[in-house]
């Protein structure tokens, strides 16, 4: 088996402002995300502005632009012209995304969140494929809610297309799937997007069975006649990959191919790197905060029992079969540890992995090609049988 991952050399503290600003600069200046919907022109005198990364004034600064854009795409829609209204509605919800980032922990962060969903609706309206917003009912306990919400999109031209399901981590939520949900529906595949367990507007938090709002929205998938979707595919995202091995692995018949595209599976999960990863550099800030409100932790001894409870390896569940599972990161991932995809390999039915150059999920220009070439390949093998 292998080692426990090597947790030395660990920044140790929360970004500052000054660092902050640099760091936000640096990922404007490579597109990519949490900066890559922000105007690259506009984008440094709004990062210019920030005067405090405490909630009130972190969100000030995009909920004003956030709200002028959406001023623009109303009038714009008002005036008729739909597609450029599109645009501004577009622009409006990437605004709002980062005034929610990296989780809503204040009102006015809040606030930014329902705007971000808001706007995102409205500007898919003009798209060749546009948003349907569904909602089902979910079975939640006492504590949890009772639906799920969920944005459905369809190829054009495609009577039966098949379908694949995807979401997120702790802070790119369903808003966030748009380039994914792009490149599927190129291949003729429809999508479903939503939120991560604990996230958004998902029912349930992080809890050990919180696959179950995942499962109601498999059947709702495998209920609908227009769709093939005897077996459907699977992205988990960041810390979702870790939802969508755990299904792999309980529920193999049901999945045509399943992608976990840097979630962690044990070692992610243990004290260690739990402390370990606190301040990576990779992240922006809060992560500590915005994993304990995805877990529903209230203190930091909840926060690690939270994590320890979801390591697949101590629920047993490492050496079940699992449906076809294609497992993706950066090789210098500092928020999730590598040795958990040689764990996967370890244990088990055998695994696909690609590795990318870089830290989180290796996100480079052909990430995103090679995880939908493989699950459109999945899919075609499945339908040929």
């Amino acid at each position: 088996m292998t080692s426990a991952p090597n947790t030395t050399a660990v920044q140790g503290r929360p970004k500052t402002l000054a660092e902050v600003k640099v760091w936000m600069k640096e990922k404007l200046a490579a597109r990519v995300h949490p900066l890559n919907l922000l105007d690259p022109d506009e984008g440094p005198t709004l990062i210019d502005s920030l005067t405090g990364l405490d909630g009130a004034n972190w969100a000030k600064v995009w909920l004003d632009a956030g709200q002028a854009a959406q001023q623009q795409a109303e009038a714009l829609r008002e005036a008729g012209d739909t597609a450029s209204a599109a645009k501004f509605y577009m622009k409006a919800s990437g605004l709002y995304f980062l005034g929610r980032f990296p989780c809503p922990n204040h009102p006015d962060k809040l606030r930014s969140a329902e705007l971000e969903r808001e706007t995102y609706v409205a500007a898919s309206q003009s798209w060749e494929s546009p948003v349907s917003k569904v909602t089902i009912p979910f079975a939640g306990r006492q504590d949890e809610g009772q639906q799920v919400v969920f944005y459905y999109r369809r190829p054009l031209g495609i009577k039966h297309p098949p379908v694949v399901i995807m979401w997120g981590g702790v802070d790119a939520w369903k808003e966030q799937m748009t380039a994914a949900c792009n490149a599927f529906l190129a291949k003729g595949i429809a999508t479903i997007a939503l939120d991560n367990a604990g996230t958004g507007e998902s029912p349930v938090k992080g809890v050990i069975d919180a696959e179950r709002q995942f499962l109601a929205v498999m059947e709702w998938a495998e209920s609908q006649p227009d769709l093939t979707s005897e077996r459907v595919a699977l992205l988990g995202r960041s810390f979702g990959g870790y939802w969508a091995t755990k299904l792999a692995l309980t529920v193999p018949d049901r999945i045509a191919a399943a992608v976990n595209w840097g979630g962690g599976a044990h070692h992610m999960f243990q004290p260690e790197w739990v402390e370990a990863s606190r301040y990576p550099d990779s992240y922006l800030m809060e992560l500590v905060e915005t994993r304990c409100r995805m877990l529903g932790a209230n203190n930091d001894a909840e926060y690690i029992e939270g994590f320890r409870r979801l390591s697949l390896l101590d629920q047993g569940l490492l050496d079940n079969p699992s449906a076809p599972l294609l497992l993706v990161n950066g090789k210098q991932d500092r928020q999730c540890p590598i040795e958990d995809i040689f764990l996967l390999t370890e244990h088990g039915t055998p695994k696909s992995v690609r590795f990318f150059p870089g830290g989180h999920m290796g996100n480079t220009p052909k990430t995103l090609p090679s995880i939908v070439d493989w699950v459109v390949d999945q899919l075609r093998m499945r339908a040929s049988k």
